[in-house]
């Protein structure tokens, strides 16, 4: 029985207690009895991994009382409250702050066998997420990591420290592979909601048949758990909407009157459940023309759109295609358990001359292929003009330049130490180049 789901019950009626210990055990259940709920909370945490059932009226300290001090301690630990009195009121009040289930005296045993196991289901899911977010938090943070120290960047990571904390929602636009959802992520892992659920939707793949499923859930009907659906699970966490010009029109009214109403009641519950969330959505469209041209809900938008961030393309901070490429590079030989391939003359000019259409993606994708050894050095398409070598020449010696002061932190003299070169030529090459020393010093 030590895979059996794991209940706590708290009644101060001894027999009582008792009589629910043995029906839970032969339900399947392991039960651990408490008779006030003072002693119930010893060895509770994160960590635990039942679920609380309990009685509301006590001596001392009440089930209310229990649940608060329960959710203290872990906001996603199941707690089950038991009452003889069917007070409404009570009920709904308990439910919006959280309490996770609400039955009534006498409880059927069919009944508070699927309450429980409900609850059993979720926490075990919790627990999980929660294992598998400290297994992956290395490789999480390696992947929302913001690479670069062009002036664009510097100010984006400034932006994101206090839109992080802010709590607002968020609006991202960019062309695609322009890093979109790694800014999502950097947001979410600086702001306070960064131990919650981070939710990926992405819109073009919904379809109005299995919207609401999706979003709210479904009912098994016998046949197992409740599995909640996407809103549940992005509860005071994040919603990440990808995409959102590809929502047709009738769902973004549906999901504009769902993140409204802070509330949802998924299939299977008896009351309306709390909704916390914070919305990021992404898109590669002008959806300012979008909503002109009634091709998307104006109110949606505006609802979405409280802070909006605009990501540029990767050809407009080519100063920062370098380390990006040294970061895909490393991480691409390590997951490939390759040595890292040297960095040839031939790939710079590709990196400095290139125009990159494909932007964070297609870069990366580059530097996975050199990392097999496969660089590819494809032709031009046809009616594009391939640059010049004076042109990928002029490129590489400025990135040369710039790479010299991001070490030297914008100190010209050190810059021009490095580079071995006379005042006025430097100079002359910062002129030709559009170069500022000033860009790249800290702060």
């Amino acid at each position: 029985m030590t895979d059996a789901p794991l209940v706590r019950l708290v009644d101060d009626d001894p027999d009582l207690l008792e009589a629910q210990a043995q029906g839970l055990h032969l339900a399947g259940f392991r039960a651990e009895t408490f008779t006030d709920a003072a002693s119930a909370l010893d060895g509770l945490g994160r960590d635990w991994p039942g679920v609380v059932l309990s009685d509301v009226r006590m001596p001392g300290m009440d089930g209310f009382q229990l649940f608060q001090r329960i959710h203290a301690l872990d906001p996603d630990l199941p707690v089950i409250l038991l009452t003889g009195h069917g007070d409404v009121p009570m009920a709904v009040a308990a439910l919006k702050q959280g309490v996770y289930d609400f039955l009534t005296k006498p409880v059927g045993g069919d009944t508070l066998a699927a309450a429980l196991t409900r609850a059993a289901s979720n926490r075990a899911l919790v627990l999980e997420n929660r294992a598998l977010r400290r297994q992956q938090q290395d490789s999480a943070a390696r992947e929302t990591r913001l690479i670069g120290q062009s002036p664009f960047m510097q100010h984006l990571r400034e932006t994101i420290s206090r839109l992080a904390e802010a709590g607002s929602d968020v609006l991202i636009l960019g062309p695609g592979g322009s890093g979109k959802e790694t800014v999502a992520r950097a947001i979410h892992r600086q702001s306070p909601r960064r131990a919650r659920a981070f939710v990926h939707i992405a819109c073009a793949a919904l379809d109005e048949a299995r919207f609401e499923a999706e979003m709210l859930g479904t009912e098994q009907q016998g046949r197992g758990p409740r599995q909640p659906g996407r809103l549940e699970t992005a509860h005071r966490g994040t919603l990440y909407l990808d995409e959102i010009e590809a929502l047709a029109p009738p769902l973004q009214a549906r999901l504009l009157a769902l993140i409204e109403a802070r509330q949802i009641q998924p299939p299977g519950t008896a009351a309306p459940r709390p909704l916390d969330l914070r919305v990021i959505a992404a898109s590669h469209a002008d959806l300012p023309r979008l909503v002109q041209a009634g091709a998307f809900r104006g109110d949606l938008y505006y609802r979405l759109s409280g802070a909006t961030l605009t990501l540029p393309p990767l050809a407009e901070r080519r100063e920062d295609i370098p380390e990006l490429f040294r970061h895909f590079l490393l991480a691409a030989s390590a997951r490939l358990n390759l040595p890292v391939a040297p960095v040839t003359g031939a790939v710079k000019a590709r990196l400095v001359g290139y125009g990159w259409p494909g932007n964070l993606r297609e870069l990366q994708q580059f530097a996975e292929s050199h990392a097999l050894g496969l660089t590819p050095f494809d032709p031009p398409a046809e009616g594009d003009e391939a640059p010049g070598l004076a042109d990928l020449v002029g490129e590489y010696e400025a990135e040369l330049i710039r790479e010299a002061l991001r070490l030297a932190q914008g100190n010209a003299t050190q810059a021009m130490a490095r580079l071995r070169l006379p005042r006025k030529t430097f100079y002359d090459k910062l002129t030709r180049h559009g170069i500022r020393p000033a860009d790249f010093r800290p702060g």
